[in-house]
């Protein structure tokens, strides 16, 4: 995801550091920013209450940008992404 997004030519950043932990992917464009939270065979409604518990959107509030959330899961057998959730 990281060289996808890299190549399209978005802001990519990935372990993101905050004051409360790191996001796991941030891409940002000119209308949007998208914090990312993989959880590996965990599920993805865990890894979007990360998100909201760590407060990772936070340095992002005063941005002009709207703030989308997402948690997704990978399962380690498949190797897929298989399920997401976006607040």
């Amino acid at each position: 995801m990281f060289i996808f997004t890299k190549l399209m030519g978005f802001y990519t950043q990935v372990e993101y550091r905050t004051s409360y932990g790191r996001i796991d992917l941030l891409i940002g464009t000119d209308k949007f920013v998208y914090v990312i939270e993989l959880k590996l065979d965990g599920t993805a409604e865990e890894a979007l209450a990360q998100i909201n518990s760590k407060e990772y959107s936070l340095p992002f509030t005063a941005d002009e940008r709207t703030v989308v959330k997402i948690g997704a899961n990978i399962l380690r057998e498949t190797r897929n992404l298989e399920r997401w959730v976006v607040e």
